[in-house]
């Protein structure tokens, strides 16, 4: 099937549904944006098909609590669907998503855009049998995030769906994607008075392959996201702000180039979706591709993640 004949619901307008919007009609895809206001009653959907045709896939890009809905509208009209991460952050909800999902599962895709990272692809082509420790480490001060954007009139401070862990579960997925072994232990999180359930640093412990950690935090007034892997051959060490990238073989380091934009990956991983919507192969962009039935094992981890913080202290300023 020819992407152009293709036509994609996107349900959430807000920054990332109006990305991928753009994105779609780029690689040839129409492209429809609905607010999800507009489905609550059951209606709007069925609206908009009557007023335009049938779509062949859905972009879900609402808040996470409210898709297990959407996806159970996507399985009763076969349609596949690119769902951002985080999945769910609770085991109950994740079944269900993954039980209405069952029937599309092939064809359907995670936002695990970071699998799409020219870093991680690098690193998913090594041998890294020897690491032994693995970090993985991402900060931003949350109030610099976008202009005109206030983290208190944000999902983000929910105490039910926010966080720092849910919003920045990447690094999550990305220690699953290179050590498939790893399963979570213990989370540490430092809260504030004014959120309560809210994590604002979270540290989490991994085991089951390297010693590895993943920590994320909204303070950091300096933004930062390393990868730093220590082995017995091999000494990885990532940053993926300032774009350096050396990798050290047998003790003697280099200097990789490896040229990025951002929107690169989003496309990368729409073009995705489009192909298995259309029923053809993925081009293969992925350090591991992030259909639904095949990335279920990271968004168990992030809601093994979630489940298991433990709040040990508290961060102050005004947020």
């Amino acid at each position: 099937m020819a992407l152009k004949s293709l036509r994609i619901l996107v349900i959430g307008n807000g920054s990332i549904g109006r990305r991928h919007q753009g994105n779609l009609v780029t690689l040839g895809a129409r492209a429809e944006l609905l607010p999800y206001r507009a489905l609550q009653g059951g209606a709007g959907l069925a609206q908009l098909e009557a007023a335009g045709g049938r779509f062949d896939g859905v972009v879900i890009a609402t808040a996470t609590q409210i898709r297990t809905e959407i996806v159970a509208l996507c399985a009763q009209r076969g349609l596949p669907f690119y769902v951002e991460k985080p999945l769910a952050y609770r085991a109950a909800d994740l079944a269900e998503i993954a039980r209405l999902a069952a029937p599309l599962a092939d064809r359907s895709l995670i936002g695990f855009m970071m699998r799409y990272h020219p870093a991680m692809k690098h690193l998913a082509g090594l041998n890294l049998s020897d690491i032994y420790h693995a970090d993985f480490a991402i900060g931003h001060d949350v109030r610099q995030w976008r202009q005109n954007w206030r983290f208190a009139d944000s999902y983000s401070a929910r105490p039910e769906g926010g966080g720092v862990l849910l919003d920045l579960c990447h690094e999550i997925d990305m220690a699953q994607v290179l050590f498939p072994g790893l399963k979570v232990g213990r989370v540490e999180s430092l809260g504030h008075a004014a959120y309560p359930g809210v994590d604002f640093a979270t540290r989490v412990g991994m085991a089951g392959g390297p010693v590895a950690s993943v920590t994320m935090d909204y303070l950091s007034p300096t933004s930062l996201r390393r990868i730093f892997l220590r082995g017995q051959r091999h000494t990885v060490d990532f940053d993926l702000i300032a774009g350096h990238y050396r990798l050290a073989t047998g003790g003697v380091w280099a200097d990789l180039e490896m040229p990025f934009e951002r929107n690169d990956m989003f496309l990368a991983a729409m073009a995705d979706f489009l192909a298995l919507v259309a029923g053809n192969e993925p081009k293969g962009q992925a350090a591991a591709l992030p259909r639904f039935d095949l990335a279920l094992g990271s968004a168990a981890g992030i809601v093994a993640a979630y489940e298991a913080r433990q709040f040990v202290g508290q961060v102050e300023g005004d947020y």
